[in-house]
């Protein structure tokens, strides 16, 4: 697909660190962890991941840059999809797939619209060895056995790529609206629209970033204004192929999928903040019998 082309030549002139006249620097760290454990409890299908964000650029005036290529967020991302259950029945009803990803997206604004462009090199299969930290973790704390090395995604790597665009609509000082929509090539094709509420003032002039799995925006930068902020949103995605759910596997793909969420951030502190959601997703596959709830949380602690 051409978004994907151009996003992966994007993301490859990115992580090439491109010459500027002013000088570049990092400008914050971004980062959220999801798990269902920390929702309702469960050990299922997206059932953990860990997002981090380095944010470098020329500066940070509380708006994105109008420049294309001055403000870009190196992206690491792991994840565990999983079957309903890890050993025994329902072991296999969906594939077991241990991701890693590395890639560069840039974050620009023109006009009234907020941009987000870039691409991603994605790791799946028993060579991440996720699986194996996955088991080991288990044994750690008397959790069920891992018993995925006849069920997973195969050893690859894939490109892809992402496109954003939102529609920032500020209300008050304390309010903003982000209507946006999203395409996705690669790994999973989509097509995804919706957007979020962020109440609180101590966000409104951060970077925001989007967590693939919920949606959540997270914070790539972080002012020093100090209290609480709200967050809520919603999406639909209508997606055509996945290479987690493969045609010729047990489980249907389902080609529209929703997602709820909120939660809150805190900073009590410059240098202390943190971050509690929750996400509903809709179901994945025809065959999953209910839909999830995970919990995000971030801690930031500078010294």
């Amino acid at each position: 697909m051409r978004l994907l082309g151009s996003a992966l030549l994007l993301a490859a002139a990115l992580i090439a660190a491109p010459a500027h006249a002013q000088e570049r620097a990092i400008l914050g760290f971004g980062r959220i962890f999801n798990n269902d454990l920390l929702g309702d409890g469960q050990d299922r299908w997206r059932t953990g991941s860990y997002t981090w964000s380095l944010v470098h650029g020329t500066g940070w005036t509380g708006q994105r840059p109008e420049s294309f290529g001055a403000l870009i967020d190196y992206r690491f991302h792991s994840e565990i999809i999983a079957p309903d259950r890890l050993n025994g029945t329902g072991s296999r009803s969906r594939l077991y797939a241990g991701i890693f990803s590395v890639g560069a997206h840039t974050h620009f604004r023109r006009g009234l619209l907020d941009y987000s462009l870039g691409g991603d090199l994605v790791i799946t299969g028993p060579q991440t060895r996720i699986d194996d930290v996955q088991e080991w973790f288990h044994e750690l704390i008397s959790a069920p056995r891992v018993d995925q090395a006849t069920n997973q995604v195969g050893d690859n790597t894939h490109l892809q790529g992402t496109a954003e665009v939102a529609l920032p609509m500020r209300q008050t000082e304390a309010l903003q609206f982000r209507p946006y929509a999203e395409l996705q090539a690669g790994v999973e094709n989509l097509v995804r629209v919706g957007g979020d509420i962020v109440f609180g003032e101590m966000m409104q002039d951060d970077l925001l970033l989007r967590d693939s799995v919920t949606g959540h925006i997270y914070r790539g930068t972080e002012g020093d204004v100090s209290g609480l902020a709200f967050v809520a949103g919603a999406d639909m995605t209508w997606i055509s192929d996945s290479l987690y759910l493969p045609e010729s596997g047990r489980a249907t793909l389902t080609e529209e999928r929703m997602r709820y969420r909120a939660g809150v951030h805190w900073q009590p502190a410059p240098d202390l903040s943190f971050f509690y959601g929750m996400t509903y997703l809709s179901e994945e596959f025809d065959e999953q019998p209910e839909g999830q709830v995970l919990g995000s949380v971030k801690l930031n602690i500078y010294f």
